[in-house]
């Protein structure tokens, strides 16, 4: 008998294994869908990862309901690298499943194609004396608008869609539903897709590269011949871009895929436009943001004998099939977007991506490359394991100096604000010199773009009475006040709560806000500058991918003046007229809880600062701060990654943190806090009979409580010398054991692997 391993979409360890009956033997394939039952009464569609004869013992197998697919869905490359970040993250492989698949493919019949409905002639009218009868018919029935209609289709002299022939012919569609009725016409379906046509490929539009873009490519090139993984480590403004465009252009004329990879929508909605002006509808786009029956059909045409050349796309895009893969660009490589955090699997897609390069070996090899896909990470501001890499060898280093037609970086200009609110010189936020700027660049025609990285209007409310602050129900947070909504929102479980009249704590009505987020930052700006022209880009304007082509549409061209926005803004966006960029507070970023909080803060600072003076003329940056001295400020100011770098490894390796030691997060959460933290010792006393002083904790996480679920941390710090698999193998049986207890057995235990 033939047995197949079965992939669910389940949050259990493990393959399952049923027969094949006899029937379906021919055509089942690895990476095929199945249809199976599981217990009593469910029914999931699966995916076979192994066929084989080994009878299973100790259970009765089950038969394979039915077989969805006739060729494999899914590559043999892609199984192997689901595997590799099931082991990898720590996550059941059905959960690696469900998130690699568009929703469409994971339930039965659940893809429904596109259709439009054409118009053709019926049988009997395709021959032309048939067609004059028909005419004269009409003309003597008096039915003229039914005549200059069938004319009118006759003249196109092919099948229409039902919407080109109504536009051609001026016809009304109860016109068109006559000629169906008396036998004339007939109407159809036929499947249009939805992917966007990006007409013609135009590799003209390349444009030259400046002397020091060409020395990196060429370095690129070379580096690619002795290292898998290539940092090009690069200021803002200097050119990437292009660089990326040519090498992309070598892959496609070498028969090759690329994948592109950016770590936010609003960049590859930007991107998209400059990547199909040359590659037209050699270029696919994929994100969360497209409709699932989108993403089904790019998963569809990737399996197809004409797939995309390249694909553009967020951290998804990795589990794209590809069938030629030559080359992987990470673009801001070293952005935090790229690790998903919730649902599992917990993954890091610039580590993925590089994995995937090494499951996939190009056709034809390029002459003098390895057997495996190169991978060029791209960044100004080098995540500190990646530059680690770069420094001791492991990667490529390619560096790029100088800016785009020799454009100085922006002069940062920081702005004591703690002196300002004891002169009272703050108008709200903001000082009187980045307003003066911002209202100078306005007059002249220019751009500005103001960096918040809270969204919302105020991120509490506070009794001036007693000081109660108003917290969710069900996670360990203050509410955020969103204006526009008139609610109060947790940023945590999205719950919404009306805003208070009083304070029920002490009865005062005098209820403060305190703090000031994105939404309250356009509120008050439209008073100070009445005659701006302001948009604002934050989680809450930017719901759909219409919404962020609009707003960035609307800044590129002008018909706004000033943006203001959170994180969205500072990755890579590229806008010729901005000439002012202010940071309304940098100490919410360099007072985070977090070993990262100066790294972080200097990348998020240090990309939107890049915004400015793209073009031709340096830009400025005005940098709020309650504590200018500190120095990462003045590492932001003169551009000293070198320094900042210097400083912290010197730290992380004497607290052994990465890249240093390996890190492995463990959480437990459980509706009862008692229960929770009862778990959270009896486990650690397990792990330290193997881990001793390698694990730290249990504790509470700066959230202690998330949708009514408590939650407790422990920390493992793993030195270079450790296999990470043995690690992972101790923990697993140790949390295993621990859940099979009844008293925990309702417990949710999890593991973040590299956290960030």
């Amino acid at each position: 008998m033939l047995f197949a391993d079965i992939i669910l979409p389940l949050p259990i360890e493990g393959l399952f294994t049923y027969s094949v009956p006899d029937a379906l033997c021919p055509m089942a394939q690895v990476g095929c869908r199945v249809l199976v039952s599981f217990g009593r009464s469910k029914k999931y569609v699966g995916l076979i990862a192994a066929l084989h004869n080994r009878q299973p013992e100790g259970f009765q197998v089950k038969a394979i309901i039915r077989l969805i697919d006739s060729q494999p869905l899914v590559l043999d490359s892609q199984l192997r690298l689901w595997q590799w970040i099931a082991d990898y993250y720590m996550s059941p492989i059905g959960e690696v499943y469900k998130a690699a698949l568009p929703a469409g493919l994971k339930v039965e019949e659940g893809y429904t194609p596109k259709t439009d409905t054409f118009v053709r002639l019926t049988p009997p009218y395709r021959d032309s004396q048939a067609q004059h009868t028909a005419l004269d018919m009409l003309s003597q029935s008096r039915a003229y608008k039914q005549k200059e209609a069938f004319e009118a289709f006759l003249n196109a002299g092919a099948d229409l869609s039902l919407i080109a022939f109504l536009n051609t012919s001026h016809a009304s569609s109860a016109t068109v539903r006559a000629l169906v009725s008396r036998g004339l016409l007939e109407t159809y379906e036929v499947e249009v897709g939805r992917l966007n046509h990006g007409g013609d490929p135009h590799p003209e539009h390349i444009k030259t590269l400046t002397t020091a873009q060409q020395d990196a490519y060429n370095n690129i090139l070379l580096s690619m011949m002795r290292k898998q993984v290539t940092l090009l480590h690069g200021v803002t403004s200097s050119g990437k871009t292009e660089i990326y465009i040519h090498l992309i252009q070598r892959e496609i004329d070498a028969g090759r895929q690329v994948l592109y990879l950016l770590p936010e929508i609003a960049l590859t909605v930007q991107m998209m436009d400059r990547l199909r002006r040359v590659f037209g509808n050699r270029l696919g786009i994929y994100h969360s943001r497209y409709s699932d029956a989108e993403r089904v059909e790019i998963w569809q045409k990737q399996l197809s004998a004409n797939p995309y050349d390249v694909i553009l796309g967020a951290r998804s895009a990795v589990f794209l099939p590809f069938q030629r893969l030559g080359l992987v660009i990470v673009d801001e490589e070293h952005e935090t977007s790229y690790k998903q955090q919730d649902p599992m699997p917990r993954y890091h897609a610039r580590s993925v991506a590089i994995m995937l390069a090494q499951q996939t070996h190009p056709q034809p090899l390029p002459k003098g490359r390895g057997g495996n896909t190169p991978v060029l990470l791209g960044t100004a501001t080098p995540a500190m394991e990646t530059y680690h890499n770069a420094r001791t060898g492991k990667y490529g280093l390619v560096e790029l100096t100088v800016r785009h037609q020799d454009v100085a970086l922006p002069e940062v200009q920081v702005v004591d604000i703690a002196d300002l609110q004891h002169r009272k010189m703050m108008n709200g936020p903001f000082s009187p010199l980045l307003l003066a700027r911002v209202r100078e660049a306005l007059e002249r025609g220019e751009q500005a773009l103001l960096f918040q990285n809270r969204r919302g209007y105020a991120p509490q409310i506070q009794c001036h009475q007693c000081g109660w602050v108003p917290h969710c129900q069900h996670c360990d947070v203050a509410l955020t006040l969103h204006r526009q909504t008139a609610q109060l929102t947790c940023h945590y479980c999205g719950t919404t709560y009306q805003v208070p009249t009083e304070c029920p704590a002490c009865g005062s009505h005098q209820l403060n806000t305190r703090g000031y987020g994105t939404e309250r930052l356009e509120d008050q700006l439209r008073d100070i500058l009445p005659e701006a022209r302001i948009a604002r880009m934050d989680l809450d304007t930017t719901r759909s991918a219409y919404a962020y082509e609009r707003l960035i549409g609307d800044f590129a061209t002008g018909r706004t003046n000033l943006l203001i926005g959170t994180q969205m803004i500072s990755k890579g966006l590229d806008f010729g007229r901005v000439t002012v960029v202010g940071i309304i507070n940098a100490d919410a970023m360099l007072n985070q809880p977090d070993f990262r909080a100066y790294e972080h803060a200097y990348m998020m600072m240090t990309q939107v600062s890049g915004r400015a003076g793209r073009r031709n003329k340096r830009g400025t940056v005005i940098l709020q701060t309650h504590n200018p001295h500190l120095p990462v400020i003045q590492q932001i100011v003169n551009g000293d990654y070198a320094g900042l770098y210097n400083s912290l490894m010197a730290e992380r390796q004497a607290f052994k943190y990465p890249p240093f030691f390996r890190l492995i997060y463990i959480y437990l959460k459980h509706r009862s806090d008692s229960l929770v933290d009862q778990a959270a010792h009896d486990l650690a006393t397990r792990l330290r009979q193997g881990l001793g002083s390698r694990l730290l904790g249990p504790d509470k996480p700066a959230v202690a409580k998330v949708k009514a679920l408590a939650i407790r941390k422990l920390v493992i710090k793993i030195e270079p010398q450790l296999q990470l698999a043995d690690v992972r193998s101790f923990l697993k049986q140790q949390c295993q054991q621990l859940t099979d207890t009844k008293r925990y057995a309702t417990l949710q235990v999890y593991y973040d692997v590299d956290p960030l």
